[in-house]
């Protein structure tokens, strides 16, 4: 996942979805994906015109298909259409009687069997294609979908709360999967299905449709207020159901912080409140339904009474024979389905579309842009110049940040929890703009386009690394897809992993991750420096990357650090300040500020903040780290 010009998770491992410490709250959002300014962050969700444009331009390339499908469907429909005359001349057979109308009728019912096997063969090929056609275009949407989120700036998705990307690429992929399998293809058979019979009560005789026709007005009516209510309703349940998902994984993610400080109580109040929400809104739309349906029956009923009475009167007027009055009830009576079916399935549609427009709002994000050329190693300059941030207005978290660092020069920053070192990072990674101020990697912005190519410039670590489920092999060639097995080697021998990777089951082949082989903490960063080395940077920023690592591998881990970043520009927030001390330049902050910069031993000898750090953490650390 990378912007402009910025490596970060699939390069590095590094899970960059994390907490940083420096800020004053988790995202600068509230759980509604708010922003504490008040302004809405949500990611967009497209215009029902979008929307439609979006499924058209996913169809397309399946035209053929789509029309094999049509063909196919309204085939199966004009067949199964054929069962009422039929059952209308057995009435009139019957009503003659004799010899002669037994041996008719005989025939007559052959033909119905006849018809219900056509009929059962073409509707599953039928159903089949839009099948294939439905699963086709949801798959080309899913794949769009996941560029596009992959691509999307962190702070994009910080601000709008990881609950609504989850709840995007989980629950509303989940509703249009199913819409897709059984609410389109049922859709368009009793699409089919309403106009051909009505086509069939005209051929009868029109004065039949007419009297069908009389339903029509209470159906569309129905239809119209079910959504006009139906669709801003579900709308607004998809955006409760994000809501509520941000609430919960807020809640369980951060469950340690929330005992710490005793807030079960205020958490379990808010997870609470945005159940009770989405609850009222699933009521209301059960009682939308039950209005709905009621309204159906009014229709049915008027349509059934209406046919019927035309029947007696052109019985009765000798212009219609028993039996074509018995097939136009029996017409209008098989209308009940598909019409309910097709009013019933906008319940799934309105619902779906409602999913399908927040999808698309993503997919129509732009494209992070590629980049015109690679740096080189090692000549990349940072300049800082004024930086001030802020999540919320109000509390800065940087202040007049001026900051150089050479090419090829490694730089710690160190400082206490909150000093803003990690803020820093990030807007010299390109994740967040700064609020004031300007920050350049090699002479421009870190998210302009035009500068690094393929968006290899920087590579950002964290203590958060992730292990991808499968080969160790393919976990490394996420930061360079053509790497040989022996650059694999090269890159895990340069970290000290070589030895450990080749004693695994099966060696750089075994099966890490979920469902694999587990790597312990020193093991997973060990393989994110490797990946770090394939992907060669010219720009590492590494944000306390080594944290997670005990005591006695903090050593042997820092050195594989050094050996990473060995020629590169490289920006350490320090987590143990043995890995400052042997940095080319040290940068002390307090309180979103640089108080202090120089060597180890320039600013030991100063007597200043860092010297007080490094006593008072000399005295504290464990005995095996220097």
């Amino acid at each position: 996942m990378s912007d402009t010009n910025t490596t970060r998770t699939d390069t590095t491992g590094a899970d960059t979805n994390r907490t940083d410490t420096d800020r004053t709250d988790t995202n600068g959002t509230d759980t509604n994906g708010t922003d504490t300014n008040g302004t809405d962050t949500l990611l967009p969700v497209a215009t029902p015109a979008r929307t439609r444009a979006a499924v058209a331009e996913l169809v397309r390339p399946q035209r053929r298909l789509a029309l094999a499908a049509l063909a196919v469907t309204v085939a199966a429909t004009a067949v199964g259409l054929l069962v009422q005359p039929l059952l209308g001349r057995i009435v009139d057979l019957a009503a003659g009687r004799g010899s002669a109308a037994a041996d008719a009728i005989t025939t007559t019912a052959v033909l119905l069997v006849a018809v219900a096997v056509v009929q059962g063969v073409t509707t599953g090929l039928g159903l089949s294609l839009i099948s294939r056609l439905g699963e086709t275009t949801l798959a080309r949407l899913r794949e769009r979908f996941v560029e596009r989120a992959l691509g999307l700036p962190l702070e994009r998705v910080e601000k709008a709360g990881a609950g609504d990307l989850t709840a995007r690429v989980t629950a509303d992929v989940s509703l249009i999967a199913d819409a897709v399998r059984s609410a389109l293809p049922e859709l368009a058979r009793s699409l089919l299905t309403i106009v051909l019979t009505l086509g069939a009560l005209a051929v009868l005789d029109w004065r039949f449709l007419l009297a069908a026709l009389l339903a029509v007005p209470v159906q569309a009516v129905t239809a119209r207020w079910y959504v006009a209510h139906a669709v801003p309703l579900y709308a607004r349940q998809r955006v409760a159901g994000s809501a509520q998902q941000q609430q919960l994984l807020d809640t369980v993610g951060g469950s340690a912080t929330v005992r710490a400080f005793r807030l079960e109580r205020e958490h379990t109040e808010r997870v609470a409140e945005r159940s009770a929400s989405l609850v009222a809104l699933m009521m209301s739309g059960v009682r939308l339904v039950l209005g709905f349906y009621s309204r159906l029956h009014i229709a049915e009923y008027i349509g059934l009474a209406a046919v019927l009475g035309t029947g007696c009167w052109l019985v009765g007027d000798g212009t219609a024979s028993l039996g074509t009055a018995t097939a136009a009830a029996l017409y209008f009576h098989s209308l009940f389905t598909p019409v309910n079916a097709a009013l019933v399935l906008l319940d799934d549609a309105q619902s779906a579309t409602a999913g399908l427009a927040r999808l698309v709002g993503v997919t129509d994000l732009p494209s992070p842009p590629v980049s015109a050329r690679p740096a080189a190693a090692g000549d990349v300059e940072v300049t800082v110049r004024g930086v001030g941030h802020s999540y919320r207005t109000g509390h800065p978290v940087l202040e007049g940040v001026d900051l150089t660092i050479r090419p090829g020069e490694r730089v710690a920053l160190v400082g206490a929890s909150g000093a803003g070192k990690t803020t820093l990072a990030r807007l010299v990674a390109g994740i967040q703009r700064p609020t004031e101020g300007t920050v350049l990697v090699g002479g421009v912005p870190p998210a302009e386009p035009g500068r690094a190519g393929a968006g290899r410039t920087i590579a950002l670590l964290t203590q958060e690394t992730h292990v991808f489920a499968g080969p160790l092999a393919d976990d490394l060639r996420l930061a360079r897809a053509d790497a040989t097995d022996d650059e694999l080697r090269s890159a895990l021998q340069q970290v000290d992993a070589l030895d450990w990777a080749e004693a695994l089951p099966d060696g750089l082949r075994t099966v890490v991750g979920d469902g694999g082989h587990r790597l312990d903490g020193a093991q997973t960063q060990a393989l994110a420096l490797a990946r770090l080395v394939l992907a060669d940077p010219p720009l590492v920023i590494l944000d306390e990357a080594t944290a997670e690592a005990g005591s006695a591998g903090a050593r042997a881990l820092e050195k594989a650090v050094a050996r990473a970043v060995d020629g590169r520009t490289a920006l350490i927030v320090a987590h143990r300040l043995s890995q400052a001390a042997t940095a080319d330049r040290i940068v002390v902050m307090d309180a979103g500020r640089v108080v202090e910069t120089g060597t180890h031993d320039e600013l030991r000898a100063a007597r200043g903040p860092y010297a007080a750090l490094w006593d008072a953490w000399s005295d504290t650390r464990s005995p095996d780290v220097s």
